[in-house]
């Protein structure tokens, strides 16, 4: 019996030890987030931007966001014309630190200068897809939703 109360001791003090340890132990902390979002299709630039705003929010805003547009979706972009959600939901996320590049390649094809675009974006003047790998070279994630 004695021996079954020493074991049944040291368990319990094993037990509050290792509690006590995890309780006590500094959260796990993760270097800043760098994230690269690619958007060519005109169909889902609702979809990343609601991406994109939910990566703000689970990170606590703790990212570095950039949106790379080229092909069909530069459209969605353009100031005349474009849907009041669409336009409201980027100026929410530029004012949370998003970068947003348009493609030069794209731009040219489409007859769009980057006055005509939603106030933000700047040009990936060597073409959307070059930026794309740039950017995974400096360590960005590469998303394409």
């Amino acid at each position: 019996m004695l021996r079954r109360d020493i074991f049944r001791g040291f368990l319990a003090s094993t037990g509050a030890l290792l509690g006590l340890t995890a309780a006590t132990a500094a959260p796990v902390s993760y270097p800043r987030q760098k994230v690269a979002y690619h958007l060519d299709d005109l169909d889902k630039v609702a979809f990343v931007l609601g991406n994109i705003k939910n990566h703000f929010d689970g990170t606590g805003g703790e990212v570095d966001i950039v949106l790379v547009v080229h092909g069909p979706a530069l459209a969605a972009f353009k100031r005349d014309g474009a849907s009041a959600a669409v336009s409201s939901r980027f100026a929410g996320l530029v004012k949370r630190g998003m970068t947003p590049q348009a493609c030069a390649n794209t731009m040219h094809g489409m007859d769009i200068a980057l006055p005509d675009l939603f106030e933000g974006f700047v040009s990936a003047d060597a073409g959307g897809v070059v930026k794309l790998a740039e950017l995974q070279a400096a360590g960005y994630a590469y998303l394409r939703p």
